[in-house]
């Protein structure tokens, strides 16, 4: 949570909630699937050491035809591969695009057949996440009834977390949203002068930046797998102190199994940094954490580097923008770099972004008081 704009709440002696929570990403921006992937990545880490098996999560991915190689399909391999109790997949639709205009039986067979499926996930009690990704469109496109779909989640079990994506959310579907993250894509013309790419930037209010962050790493992390050596990944995540995120224990578990891939980094105190109640702990963790980031920069040995709350950071005043804008000016072609966190005054890093979502907040739970949760929020 946050007072003015800025301050990360640790993981660590949080209250959760039990009751699940229905969580709609919707937007032109980029960043509504990844945030999909990222809910799985927390959730796998929660499972890890729990033995409770309900622990487990159903990603069903609409539009997604098996025909067509799509890039988060090497992470969900590699996951599956790793955990292979904690996830189970499936896919329905064809290969290729089409419109309202090119809808053929075909379309609405497959996506009634992944809705089945969804239906019978949300009925077993067997998972404790499902993911319907890219539902939004399907809705959008007619290929399901709007009240059947609402229906149905309506009446889900009280514990069971729901997380639906894609662009054209209808209202229904919005109206029985706990949470409502719109990502809304923003231009910079500076990336276009320079000809820069690979930087991406996820901002404001609105849950999914930090979760579309991980959902990026993973995707790297599974092209890596088949490439090991070429692609290697750093997560980098700052005001991040202490212990209790979930995540960490299943990015622990993805270095065990495939060491060559993967680096995890975190610098902060196990505390909330308010912008009046900074200490000399947090600029040096918060350096700390830039040196990292900046030799990995450089190096040309990672492929994707994630800097997780690099904009609160700098926000805080805990970094300088200088050095953080000559680093993204110089680092090698090949290098992504996916920035995130939320910010009041935008940094001069912002117009380098090819890429930058604003990750708008229509709906929050955390605002009608309901707590984070284990393995979805943290």
């Amino acid at each position: 949570m946050t007072r003015n704009g800025i301050g990360i709440r640790t993981a660590q002696l949080r209250p959760t909630r039990l009751k699940g929570q229905i969580h709609v990403y919707d937007g032109a921006g980029k960043g509504k699937s990844q945030a999909a992937l990222g809910v799985v990545l927390r959730s796998i880490g929660y499972g890890i050491n729990d033995s409770n098996n309900y622990n487990r999560v159903l990603l069903l991915r609409f539009l997604k035809g098996p025909e067509r190689d799509y890039d988060e399909d090497g992470a969900i391999a590699a996951l599956q591969r790793g955990f292979p109790h904690l996830i189970d997949q499936v896919r329905t639709g064809r290969a290729e695009f089409f419109d309202k205009n090119e809808i053929i039986s075909f379309d609405t067979q497959e996506a009634i057949r992944g809705w089945d499926v969804a239906k019978g996930a949300i009925a077993s009690g067997l998972y404790s996440v499902v993911v319907l990704d890219e539902i939004n469109p399907v809705l959008d496109l007619g290929l399901l009834e709007v009240d059947e779909v609402v229906k149905t989640l309506k009446s889900k079990p009280q514990d069971l977390e729901v997380i639906a994506t894609g662009r054209g959310a209808p209202q229904e579907l919005l109206d029985i949203a706990d949470l409502h993250s719109e990502m809304k894509p923003q231009h910079h013309s500076t990336a276009e002068l320079h000809g820069l790419e690979g930087i991406e930037i996820y901002t404001g209010s609105g849950k999914g930046k930090s979760t579309s962050a991980l959902g990026k790493a993973l995707k790297a992390i599974g092209r890596g797998i088949n490439h090991p050596g070429s692609t290697r990944v750093l997560i980098m995540q700052w005001l991040k102190g202490g212990s209790g995120y979930t995540e960490d224990e299943a990015i622990a578990a993805l270095q065990q199994s495939y060491p060559e891939v993967v680096d995890h980094q975190r610098c902060g105190r196990d505390a909330i940094v308010w912008r009046n109640s900074r200490q000399e702990l947090d600029y040096m963790e918060a350096e700390r954490g830039w040196e990292i980031a900046k030799t990995a920069i450089a190096s040309g040995l990672y492929k994707t580097i994630i800097l997780d709350e690099l904009n609160p950071t700098v926000d805080l005043e805990l970094l300088p923008v200088e050095p953080i804008l000559e680093a993204l000016l110089r680092k090698p072609r090949h290098t992504e770099v996916i920035i995130t966190g939320r910010c009041q005054n935008q940094p001069e890093y912002f117009e380098l972004a090819s890429v930058h979502s604003e990750v708008y907040c229509h709906k929050h739970y955390a605002n009608h008081g309901v707590e984070p949760k284990r393995g979805v929020d943290f």
